[in-house]
């Protein structure tokens, strides 16, 4: 106690993100520190060579321009692993090809349901942007692959063929297919994408082996020497990531960033710790748990990653 005490935040022409976020270590107040210890964490976790990298997020963050971290994380192999829900298929593809528009969390609800617009928060999804595309999107590919003779995928391989037919650069899954990193989808049937494949399965015998992504993601977690990972939000995404790696002593790094509290026992809210109990992290693993919004965090978090990871002049 009483060793390391508060400092102020100095400016300068021209600082960058990275030396801003390191000023929040000694800054502290509130959850500044922990934001800087988070990308610490995140910085040792990537540049471990042997770790295998987790990246679990919610979909309605790629329903916002935050979309373009996750690609970025993507993109320059950043992480070895995706775990996320359907509505990330849902946005992601529909953004390839329609925009989504700029609303407010306060709108005439009513109103916008019968002019075909719905409401994701503060941002606007007209129904061309996002169910008639998907349709039209969805049910070509499926018709595609049953023509080619596939009969039953599993949800990291349906992803695969999303990005590499459907989505152009600007999309996750694009770039996922193109690096060879797998995307899974525990929660597949529930989005629009879910949707369309199960009236595709009402007049073929198309299915989706949820069984074979388990055996993919057992591999990864038992082969890997150790495990960390970035976790965006709660829900079925976060569970799936922290329940394989419990498999193999749990994650070696891991950091939340979510905005959801623990006093009601849910999963979303539930800290590194309650993890630690379940040998889903391990008791000597780097961990944190950062408040807030992340289409607020986490661009500044990859901002600063980015900086840190360029290689020394």
């Amino acid at each position: 106690m009483l060793r390391e005490f508060v400092k102020d935040y100095e400016f300068h022409e021209g600082i960058t993100v990275d030396e801003l976020i390191t000023q929040m270590e000694n800054a502290w107040g509130f959850t500044a520190g922990k934001l800087s210890r988070g990308i610490d964490i995140l910085e040792r976790m990537v540049k471990e060579q042997n770790c295998k990298k987790f990246l679990s997020f919610t979909a309605n963050l790629v329903a916002t321009g935050t979309r373009g971290v996750f690609k970025e994380l993507v993109k320059r192999r950043m992480v070895d692993v995706v775990i996320t829900t359907c509505g990330t298929l849902d946005h992601d593809i529909a953004r390839c090809w329609k925009n989504y528009y700029k609303g407010s969390f306060i709108m005439n609800d009513s109103a916008l349901h019968k002019k075909g617009i719905n409401r994701l928060g503060n941002v606007l999804v007209p129904n061309d942007s996002y169910g008639i595309i998907l349709e039209k999107k969805i049910q070509k590919l499926l018709n595609t692959l049953w023509i080619e003779g596939v009969r039953e995928v599993s949800t990291n391989q349906f992803c695969k063929e999303i990005g590499s037919r459907i989505c152009n650069e600007s999309s996750i899954l694009y770039w996922a297919a193109k690096n060879k990193i797998p995307v899974f989808v525990p929660g597949i049937t529930d989005g629009a994408v879910g949707y369309q494949i199960w009236l595709f399965s009402q007049d073929h015998n198309f299915k989706i082996d949820l069984l074979k992504d388990s055996g993919e993601i057992n591999d990864i977690v038992f082969a890997a020497k150790k495990t960390g990972a970035l976790i965006v939000g709660g829900g079925i995404a976060k569970h799936h990531t922290i329940w394989w790696n419990q498999f193999n002593e749990g994650l070696d790094y891991a950091v939340y960033l979510s905005t959801a509290g623990e006093w009601d026992g849910s999963l979303s809210g539930a800290r590194p710790r309650e993890a630690v109990s379940w040998g889903k992290i391990n008791e000597k693993a780097k961990q944190v748990m950062v408040e807030g919004d992340a289409t607020i965090i986490l661009p500044l978090i990859i901002s600063s990653l980015l900086d840190r990871l360029k290689p020394k002049e």
